[in-house]
């Protein structure tokens, strides 16, 4: 009995029940030890009976330890709990919700992400969310896609990649097409809804997306995934990692591929990137470098396909056509594409001072540079600041060209925080950034077919702006009790100078300044550690964009909007169940909103409305019904107001605008009614079947919710205003996964994701632009299709 030989397994997990791939678990005498696989499992053989220790360490947690008396083989878990201090999470965590944080948030880590990555963009991993509604350009997923939280586009949507601010200066959008397979590179995302927590860069009007990239490992890899799919898209990724050197040196890295022909007519992407991170790990210090780059050419599919065209049922393909490029002898301009390289330089550094002090800093440079190409037939050349030549006679003052427009960025700076913890129940977090962004924005005329007078490369307009963003917050969180007491006070200030009209209607450099307080508190209760209710009341507030500057008079610029959010809810979690409830009220002042008013100098630019609000109420949970069967659901159900709202409509027939007065009415592209339902089964080990489904109520297109004005001023017209909208859709998707190993190969991952598996034709995205000819409301929609039933498969390999 002496000499016989027992094992050792089990599964490593924290406290939230997630596995911890990459854990490492020892025995002391002998000296034995080995790295949880991607399942969590671990395996000690050839151990001879006898009373040992065991050690589970991982990074970021609590090393945990068990005596066992071995006799035969045993199983032995362990659950870690986080440690006191995680290098690499301080700026994190700064600005993300706790577990008990009056916040209504969601937490994704690597494993859900992993499951839902085939190449798709980012925010189809986002897809199952709370609240959120993702769209595509080009119909299936890779190039350009949207988001939508709670009915905020993303330029009302902030997003940090480890505390750094993502979205641009100007437009306030996030483009994740410029990151392709990011997902591969991201270690977990918080997604927040309404203000949140105080963060760096845009200010949150809808929601926040909060990704940490690639940690430590312990151990080396190499992972190889492979994706093929429907309309030609393939996806090539390669991730490797040295492990820790030393115990101290880590160096990970990822190069990626995606190619898509598009479900739309020449709707094709072809993106590559690359992330590489080295780290130095000190006693009580990170020290992190991460480079990454995205570059993106996509064919342009952003105007979508006229509503006379997909219901014109002669025309083949016709939820598939994209006009844009097409020349005057019928074929279409091949380089009709968005073009643009970004490059991404972060520094991090983590250093924990004492038992109650830590602090995390991080420097930042992002470059980037692209434009994009577009065919122009019968130009005007005077709209180019030239004028009309005699060629033989003849007054060429129109031409065919093609045009480049170019963006050349610069966007760097610095983000901190300061956690201080003088005892258990209390604790500070003293935080903030300062960023700077220089832009140019130029055209180039680098094609005519006739001469015109153009030299080559000619540039036709040039603007150059630049933003400092300052800001800093201290937040402190106070538990007596059961209850948890929660402050964040933030103070921005904003000074951007920008190229746009003055009074008198010459194109001058200008700047402004603007100063933002936003204010949060809140409070919660906890009944015990599995349940709790809390409460919260934030102020957001957010500048204009860059349209919004250049394209008015300091007369006619608009104003900042502020928002005051109140939330409160419920959170549960237990052994079977986990979800919550959560109530909402936005009440925006000044909100801008597109309302087809001309200003001072001829352009239609965002106005403010003074009124408007979205209340609402979300739902999400999981319940594991068996040991092989869980059920994941969301719903929202919204109201989503703007009172007194004025619509006005270009009346071609006088050249003058007809106005519409609506007492209330719904916010463009925000549906009543969101939900979304995941139920997975795992029929055997390292397999699993998912049929996953969303649900999204009609939307309208603009504010006037296809209702009957109350009153116009346009004497004789008939204003009717009707099909502005998007139809209700429900689609549905299967996902089947299945991994195992084979001696050397430490994980073999096969996948298979049909989307849209009934094959539903539907819109996700559109626009209007409605005027008056001949006394009757004329509608001009477009919109997005998505694609029908299409797949995607993958071959994943970790060595």
């Amino acid at each position: 009995m002496a000499s016989a030989q027992f094992s050792i397994s089990g599964k490593i997990t924290n406290q939230s029940g997630d596995v911890l791939p990459g854990a490492t678990i020892s025995l002391v005498n002998p000296a034995l030890n080995t790295q949880a696989d991607v399942n969590g499992n671990y395996r000690l053989g050839s151990v001879p009976a006898g009373s040992y220790t065991l050690k589970a360490t991982f990074v970021g947690y609590q090393t945990f330890t068990k005596t066992i008396i071995l006799s035969g083989n045993q199983s032995v878990n362990f659950t870690l709990t986080s440690g006191v201090f995680s290098a690499e999470e301080v700026v994190i965590t700064a600005t993300r919700a706790g577990h008990n944080s009056p916040t209504a948030f969601t937490n994704l880590s690597k494993k859900d992400l992993e499951k839902t990555n085939f190449g798709q963009d980012l925010p189809y991993m986002l897809n199952q969310t709370p609240s959120v509604v993702i769209t595509s350009d080009a119909g299936a997923g890779i190039g350009y896609t949207g988001i939508r939280i709670r009915g905020s586009d993303a330029s009302r949507v902030n997003v940090t990649i480890n505390g750094i601010p993502y979205n641009d200066s100007e437009s306030q959008g996030s483009y994740f097409v410029d990151l392709p397979d990011i997902t591969s590179s991201i270690n977990n995302i918080q997604v927040q809804r309404g203000v949140g927590t105080s963060t760096n860069g845009a200010g949150a009007f809808g929601g926040s997306i909060n990704i940490q990239t690639t940690t430590r490992r312990d151990t080396g890899y190499a992972d190889i995934n492979n994706s093929v799919g429907s309309y030609g898209s393939v996806k090539n990724t390669i991730n490797l990692g040295t492990g820790l050197l030393g115990g101290k040196f880590s160096v990970d890295g990822r190069l990626s591929r995606i190619k898509s022909d598009g479900y739309i007519d020449r709707a094709s992407s072809q993106l590559k990137s690359f992330f590489v991170s080295g780290a130095y790990y000190g006693a009580t210090s990170t020290l992190r470098a991460n480079i990454f780059s995205g570059y993106e050419r996509t064919y342009q599919a952003w105007n979508g396909i006229p509503d006379y065209i997909i219901s014109d049922e002669s025309i083949p393909n016709r939820r598939r056509y994209n006009e844009l490029g097409l020349m005057p002898d019928g074929t279409y301009y091949k380089d009709q594409v968005d073009d643009y390289l970004q490059n991404h330089y972060q520094l991090l550094y983590d250093q924990k001072l004492s038992d109650k002090v830590s602090f995390s800093g991080a420097l930042h440079y992002t470059k980037g540079k692209g434009y994009y190409e577009e065919f122009k037939t019968d130009a005007k050349v005077a709209d180019y600041g030239l004028t009309p030549v005699v060629i033989g006679g003849t007054t060429i003052s129109k031409t065919d060209l093609a045009r480049r427009r170019w963006l050349d960025n610069d966007f760097y700076g610095v983000t901190y925080a300061l956690k201080y913890l003088p005892q258990d129940n209390l604790n500070f977090t003293l935080g903030g950034a300062y960023n700077r962004y220089t832009g140019a924005h130029f055209g180039n005329i680098i094609y005519t077919k006739q001469s015109a007078g153009i030299p080559p490369n000619y540039e036709y307009y040039r603007d150059d702006a630049e933003k400092n963003d300052f800001n800093i917050f201290g937040r402190g969180e106070w538990k007596t009790g059961n209850t948890i007491i929660f402050a964040d006070m933030q103070y921005r200030r904003i000074y951007y100078s920008f190229l746009g009209f003055d009074r008198n209607l010459n194109n001058v450099q200008q700047n402004t300044t603007l100063n933002f307080f936003n204010p949060k508190v809140g409070v919660t209760y906890e009944f015990d550690a599995q349940n709790n209710i809390y409460a919260s009341f934030a102020v957001g507030n957010h500048e204009p964009n860059r349209d919004d500057y250049t394209n008015s008079t300091p007369a006619s610029r608009p104003k900042a909007e502020n928002l005051k959010d109140f939330e409160a809810g419920y959170r549960t979690s237990t052994g079977a169940f986990k979800g919550g409830i959560n109530l909402f009220y936005m009440l925006y002042k000044n909100q801008l909103i597109l309302t087809g008013s001309l200003n001072d100098v001829g352009a239609q630019i965002r106005n403010n409305v003074k009124d408007s609000y979205r209340a609402g109420i979300e739902l999400d949970g999981r319940v594991k019904i068996t040991k092989a069967l869980s059920w994941a659901a969301t719903a929202t159900i919204s109201t989503n107001k703007i009172k007194n709202y004025g619509q006005f409509l270009n009346n071609y027939d006088d050249d003058t605008q007809a106005f519409i007065l609506l007492k209330k009415t719904d916010i463009a592209y925000s549906p009543s009614f969101i939900a979304s339902s995941e139920i997975s089964l795992s029929p055997f080990k390292g397999g699993e079947i998912a049929f996953v489904s969303k649900y999204i109520s009609r939307q309208f297109l603009d504010n006037t919710s296809n209702t009957n004005p109350a009153g116009f001023a346009s004497s004789g017209v008939n204003v009717f205003v009707t099909d502005r909208l998007l139809k209700s859709y429900f689609v549905s998707d299967v996902r089947l996964r299945y991994n195992f190993s084979i001696r050397s190969v430490k994980n073999i991952g096969l996948g298979l994701l049909v989307n849209n598996i009934f094959s539903k034709k539907y819109e996700a995205n559109g626009a209007t632009y409605p005027d008056i000819e001949g006394g009757q409301v004329m509608n001009y929609n477009y919109y997005f299709p998505q694609a029908t039933r299409n797949f995607l498969a993958s071959v994943s390999l970790s060595f």
